[in-house]
């Protein structure tokens, strides 16, 4: 595309040799009549000849020659400072007798501009993957929250409150320390990598029983979608490490990973996830209830899969990436 101030089009310099080259006129002439100069009128036209359509369109103003360029040696020690101590452009600047503008320029052009481009435990720049097809990888892993008491809990009315309606609770145990206690909500959550697709269910507990059930209820769910199941990626928690688990993937045909231990980032688009989960539902608004909240997940998870716009995929919903879905694109 051409930037917002050039006298030609693409369409507009092909006429324009077109005229100079197949009708013959002068640069002179067919430069008047493009209100442009003779010198850029005969540079399209020696453009056409040599290469055709193609050569009319914007090469890149980068010089072949850049004799000035930073040396590697001294960037690879800009590199170092920057993924080993953190420090910013000012500070390596300082060190290694450079102008700050040039380590940013170097930072800029290696991905580290950025801390958070960064791995924190090894300050190396983030890799970032995608399966090529729906179904390649699934993503699985478990959100905790505490249920909700009724009447609202501590984040909207205060932890006075919120204290007040934990006790009033009926059903809520008490603890050693006489302290309401009302349980957790498991949050059993499904991302397909390639598309992004969400499935969630909520239970009381996260053994290998639920997980393999809520593994089943996924895989078919999915396969409605006209999405074959190959590989589930889970964590090293003990329902993902159980025999249950194993036997369960081994007969719906997947091949089991699990991601390396104290390494949550490997499994980062689910841990993403449970994060916009908290933001679009979990805490959203005040829930008078526990059941009220459990009873608005299937409506997030509907927005979230079919109108909320993704940008890590394009800006666009989830469910437009499974590609032979008619009639689910509403």
């Amino acid at each position: 595309m051409s930037h917002a101030n050039a006298a030609l089009t693409v369409r507009a310099r092909l006429r324009l040799a077109r005229l100079i080259v197949e009708d013959r006129w002068s640069p002179a002439r067919a430069a008047e009549r493009y209100d442009v100069s003779w010198r850029t009128a005969k540079k399209w036209a020696d453009r056409y000849r040599a290469e055709g359509e193609a050569g009319l369109h914007d090469r890149s103003s980068r010089p072949h020659r850049q004799p000035h360029r930073t040396p590697t040696p001294l960037v690879r020690k800009i590199l170092h400072l920057r993924r080993k101590r953190r420090l910013g452009p000012v500070p390596i600047a300082d060190q290694l007798g450079l102008a700050a503008s040039t380590v940013h320029a170097v930072l800029t052009r290696h991905q580290a501009n950025r801390l958070s481009h960064l791995d924190r435990t090894t300050g190396e720049a983030i890799r970032r993957y995608e399966h090529a097809q729906p179904g390649d990888m699934l993503h699985v892993d478990v959100k905790k929250l505490g249920n909700v008491p009724d009447g609202g809990g501590w984040r909207y009315l205060g932890r006075q409150q919120g204290r007040k309606n934990r006790a009033a609770t009926a059903g809520a145990e008490r603890s050693k320390y006489r302290n309401p206690v009302l349980g957790t909500a498991f949050v059993h959550t499904v991302i397909d990598d390639h598309s992004r697709v969400a499935y969630a269910e909520i239970h009381d507990d996260e053994t290998a029983i639920t997980a393999t059930g809520v593994l089943r209820r996924a895989v078919a769910w999915f396969a409605d979608r006209g999405v074959s199941t190959r590989r589930v990626l889970t964590d090293n928690g003990s329902a993902y490490k159980s025999h249950l688990w194993r036997d369960t993937c081994t007969e719906l045909g997947i091949v089991v990973k699990k991601t390396r231990p104290y390494r949550p980032q490997t499994n980062g688009k689910i841990e993403r996830f449970h994060r916009t989960l908290a933001d679009g539902w979990a805490f959203a608004k005040l829930y008078t209830s526990e059941k009220a909240r459990r009873a608005a997940l299937p409506a997030f998870l509907h927005d979230y899969n079919h109108h909320r716009p993704h940008t890590a995929i394009g800006k666009i919903p989830p469910i437009t990436r499974l590609n032979n879905l008619a009639g689910h694109h509403i």
